[in-house]
């Protein structure tokens, strides 16, 4: 599925090649971190709700995907990124406030940063293999993971995200903010 996905070209001032993979695993961090704090925050919201059981059983998995990616930046030896208590602040924040939204609201959220991840763990994908990475355990981390992420978008979708009144602008600045942070976090 990784064939069509073509990895983001180099800009001037981005980071030689060999720093590639420090960079994702610092950025896949980031953005797990910043997953369990939205579920966090939804949960603190919808948690006593019909919502509650499949918003318990995604963040489970973010948690998951969290504990891999703290060990893989103590394994390689890479700086997380120096934005971690802003994005820790501000997942809690949109977490809470989509919850409080609503249900489908919190499933809207959902759907729109995992429409993102999906996009950005294809690129990885496609990086390594291009690089010549395409056998390692990050790439089989990645896919995995983006499994995971493409059915917690489908599974939003399912509990009514696309019927929240103003999805398709929630949506587009949910993703908008998704892209910077993940900009962000590969340099800072």
């Amino acid at each position: 599925m990784t064939d069509d996905i073509k990895p983001t070209p180099r800009l001037p001032g981005d980071q030689a090649q060999e720093n590639d993979v420090a960079r994702m695993i610092r950025v896949d961090h980031a953005g797990e971190h910043g997953a369990v704090q939205i579920y966090a925050g939804q949960l603190a919201v919808l948690g006593h709700t019909k919502a509650g059981d499949t918003i318990r059983h995604m963040a489970a998995q973010e948690a998951e995907h969290l504990e891999t990616f703290d060990r893989l930046i103590a394994e390689h030896g890479v700086r997380p990124t120096a934005l971690s208590p802003i994005w820790h602040f501000a997942g809690y924040a949109l977490g809470a406030a989509t919850a409080l939204m609503g249900e489908k609201a919190a499933m809207a959220c959902t759907a729109a940063v995992e429409t993102v991840i999906d996009e950005h763990y294809a690129k990885q994908a496609a990086a390594l293999t291009q690089n010549g990475q395409g056998d390692t355990p990050l790439k089989t981390t990645i896919e995995k993971f983006r499994a995971d992420e493409i059915q917690h978008r489908d599974t939003a979708i399912a509990h009514g995200a696309e019927e929240t009144p103003g999805y398709r602008l929630l949506s587009d600045a949910i993703k908008t903010g998704c892209r910077i942070a993940i900009r962000l976090s590969e340099r800072f």
